[in-house]
């Protein structure tokens, strides 16, 4: 069973599995706000946010469900990597304006 993401939240999670982030800024609104592990990033500091966050770790988030309607959404995950604690459950809470991700907060 395939779960339908929205296309930019989709997005997120392809380009941080395969840490493909040329691109990854143009996900987000121009005063995005990131909250991950208590702290927060705006606008183009999620850039090296996503950096950051993935050059030692290498994270591989494995979607397992959706939910939400109208520009929130919570995508639950299993998320595997060079961490302590790996694998672990996450839960994305995504608020999307205009297509891009406005808001993301992770959350164990």
């Amino acid at each position: 069973m395939s779960i339908e993401l929205p296309p930019v939240i989709a997005a997120f999670f392809h380009a941080t599995n395969t840490r493909e982030f040329s691109d990854f800024l143009s996900l987000f609104t121009l005063n995005a706000h990131v909250n991950d592990e208590a702290n927060d990033y705006y606008g183009a500091e999620i850039a090296a946010w996503i950096d950051r966050a993935t050059a030692d770790t290498k994270p591989t988030a494995d979607v397992a469900g959706i939910t939400g309607e109208g520009g929130q959404f919570v995508v639950t995950a299993g998320v595997s990597g060079n961490f302590p604690g790996s694998p672990v459950q996450l839960r994305y809470y995504f608020t999307l304006k205009d297509g891009k991700i406005a808001t993301l907060l992770i959350k164990a």
